[in-house]
């Protein structure tokens, strides 16, 4: 059912996004920015100088378009899987046929598909998220209307090749650990239970940030060049600057943060999308 799939992706993504927004928000401004001395002495400064709401910038447009963000990485994810295993089942839990490599190469499918459509939607949450002092942007579509005004809309995809960098790779990462966990805490011949699926989705969430960081960490900064931040040529030129300014470290920044919020997240994420999918679908 490709359509309930998408349904069920865009449902538990707009959970995920509520769970994990503020300390993306952190995470964020840690990558972008060198003036924070740790997680600590940016939740402090952000919270001192904004309040509660800094920690909530920007989050408004990604919780109305991760309904498009997710629904396309889920729906083309378990449409991908079922096409290359040639199997009739309705949702990811039940491709019984699929192997390590199916579910590797459905991944980066989805994540190729979600960089064509969603790079512009990450831009203007990570500009929101970043501005912590006087109000360039007003809100999401005065963001989009300023960059469109001074950057084209070759600007809306600036950090693009950063973003595929780290997506693509990171999305066949992304579903082949969840799949190997989910069936390691499954009994043979049963239906995976909520312990199983919360595991599951949390560890995949880890590990996928705990590989992705590096680049995230180039995205941020080569999203936040054209507000004011650092400007750089591409993403080699950023890596080099970055290197030899900051060492090794710098593709580091964040790393906690995603691994903190990436199990919470992502475990409730995959339970949402499970549950949607078996309320909408039920197997037989």
């Amino acid at each position: 059912m490709p359509f309930l799939e998408f349904v069920a992706g865009s449902i538990s993504g707009a959970v995920g996004i509520a769970v994990g927004h503020p300390l993306d928000t952190v995470k964020v401004r840690l990558q972008a920015n060198c003036v924070y001395k740790g997680i600590f002495d940016c939740v402090a400064r952000t919270y001192l100088n904004e309040g509660l709401h800094g920690f909530f910038k920007g989050m408004s447009f990604p919780v109305l378009t991760t309904g498009l963000a997710n629904s396309i990485v889920f729906g083309s994810y378990s449409n991908a899987l079922a096409y290359l295993s040639q199997s009739d089942c309705n949702f990811p839990s039940h491709c019984k046929q699929a192997s390590s490599v199916q579910v590797f190469a459905a991944g980066c499918f989805s994540g190729i598909v979600q960089v064509l459509v969603c790079a512009p939607i990450d831009l203007v949450k990570v500009r929101l998220q970043g501005q912590t002092t006087g109000e360039r942007y007003r809100g999401p579509i005065h963001c989009v209307a300023i960059i469109l005004r001074e950057e084209g809309l070759r600007g809306l995809y600036r950090g693009g090749v950063a973003l595929a960098l780290r997506d693509v790779p990171c999305y066949g990462l992304y579903f082949l650990p969840y799949e190997v966990t989910r069936k390691a805490l499954t009994e043979t011949g049963k239906a995976p239970g909520t312990f199983a699926i919360l595991m599951a989705g949390g560890v995949a969430g880890v590990v996928t940030w705990a590989c992705a960081t590096p680049m995230d960490v180039v995205k941020a900064r080569l999203q936040m060049s054209g507000a004011g931040g650092r400007q750089y040529s591409g993403v080699l030129h950023c890596i080099g600057v970055s290197l030899k300014e900051e060492g090794g470290r710098v593709f580091f920044k964040g790393l906690l943060l995603n691994s903190v919020r990436a199990f919470p997240v992502n475990a409730i994420t995959f339970l949402t999308y499970e549950s949607l999918l078996k309320i909408l679908c039920p197997p037989g």
